[in-house]
């Protein structure tokens, strides 16, 4: 009966012994952690529609259509965007490129992000001419 007792508690030894020995603090050594830009399905898209409509002029301006900006934005088009957002932005502000971006964006994200070409046609319009738009667009992509 002594030996069953003296081999339990050896037993229950070694176990917590086991744990113990386990059981050391953790490495000092530094922990990383790397941020990642963010991705933007648009980008290629965003490059291509500013090639074809400006040649990525920000200041760009088209009178016949008084269209402004890196994306050509016609006044139709920001009365609503500022309608559907309550924002109040004018015709000046679309030099401006991140409101630009923003207006384009708006737009895109209700064909994309992955669908270039009915973004890319939206965009211009409405009509067999987009067909030609597109055309022109994908060759930027």
């Amino acid at each position: 009966m002594m030996k069953s007792i003296l081999t339990k508690i050896s037993f229950i030894v070694l176990i917590f012994l086991s744990f113990t020995i386990r059981a050391t603090a953790p490495s000092r050594e530094p922990l990383t952690i790397l941020t990642a830009e963010p991705l933007n399905p648009y980008t290629k898209l965003i490059h291509a529609i500013g090639r074809v409509e400006t040649m990525h002029d920000t200041l760009a301006y088209n009178p016949v259509e008084q269209a402004a900006g890196y994306f050509q934005i016609r006044p139709i088009r920001l009365e609503d965007y500022n309608r559907r957002t309550g924002s109040k932005y004018r015709m000046k502000d679309l030099f401006d490129y991140k409101v630009s971006e923003k207006i384009f964006l708006y737009y895109a994200e209700m064909y994309g992000p992955y669908n270039f070409e009915k973004i890319a046609k939206r965009w211009n319009g409405s009509g067999p001419k987009t067909y030609y738009y597109w055309q022109r667009v994908k060759k930027h992509l």
